[in-house]
């Protein structure tokens, strides 16, 4: 009889940690400014585990769900981005604070680009001009367009080859990596995220949320069959949806194989 009742308090404590560790709670806290002290507005936090958003009260007050070991982000223009596991200190011991340092920048010269883009693939691709030397050409079928690069006799019997073979042409960028993939979808539906993504250029927030290595976007890109022009000029949002619609197109292509 002894010996039940210590197996089932053991059973007991065990279902209330895994709830617990599973338990999509509220976390609270302030961000604020590592050097002036002073509380932050407008700052965007985003769970990376579940692709969701806000942004701080004009006194740097956040709320967000999250569970343990989500990673939540905290980011803003300027500032160096600030990447944070969820603990279980951090769930019980609500409110917490996040400090946030300015970013250094040498400049040695500034260009300013004559287009003013929207965010948008769809109509930012006819805004951005194509160099003499590339092509881009439309299969039937896909929705989308690949770019052959330069203007070579081989240029779209390439393109055509990779698209005639996923596995060569996408498999190395879509395929090893399922889970991220899927998180595309949630992220075009968080308008937190989309905002936050459409006035970044570095990356790091993309990455971070594709939980991918920020030198794998470029070669993503490059698989996909898109301009250096594009993947040097785009902001984070624009190479987003641009990743997405790319690996749409592998999907009906992997289906159809």
């Amino acid at each position: 009889m002894r010996y039940f009742v210590v197996f089932l308090f053991v059973f007991i404590s065990n279902i209330c940690f895994a709830q617990n560790d599973t338990l999509v709670t509220n976390i609270k806290g302030t961000v604020i400014h590592n050097g002036t002290k002073l509380p932050m507005g407008n700052v965007h936090v985003i769970n990376a585990s579940r692709v969701k958003g806000t942004v701080t009260t004009p006194s740097g007050i956040f709320e967000i769900g999250a569970k343990v070991n989500d990673t939540i982000l905290f980011t803003y223009l300027g500032y160096e981005t600030v990447k944070v596991k969820v603990t279980n200190d951090w769930i019980k011991e609500n409110p917490t604070k996040i400090y946030l340092s300015e970013k250094a920048y040498v400049l040695d010269e500034v260009v300013v680009a004559k287009y003013n883009l929207t965010g948008y693939v769809e109509v930012d691709t006819k805004l951005i001009p194509v160099s003499d030397d590339a092509y881009r050409y439309s299969i039937s079928g896909l929705k989308a367009g690949y770019e052959g690069g330069e203007y070579k006799p081989g240029a779209i019997a390439k393109v055509l080859g990779s698209i005639s073979n996923p596995a060569d042409f996408l498999y190395n960028a879509f395929g090893k990596r399922p889970k991220e993939m899927k998180k595309l979808k949630e992220m075009k539906k968080d308008d937190t995220v989309r905002n936050l993504l459409a006035t970044k250029f570095d990356r790091e927030t993309l990455a971070a949320l594709l939980e991918i290595s920020k030198d794998d976007i470029p070669l993503i890109l490059q698989n996909c069959n898109y301009s250096e022009y594009f993947i040097q000029t785009a902001n984070d949002l624009q190479i987003m949806d641009a990743i997405s619609a790319c690996y749409e197109d592998y999907k009906i292509l992997k289906k159809n194989k």
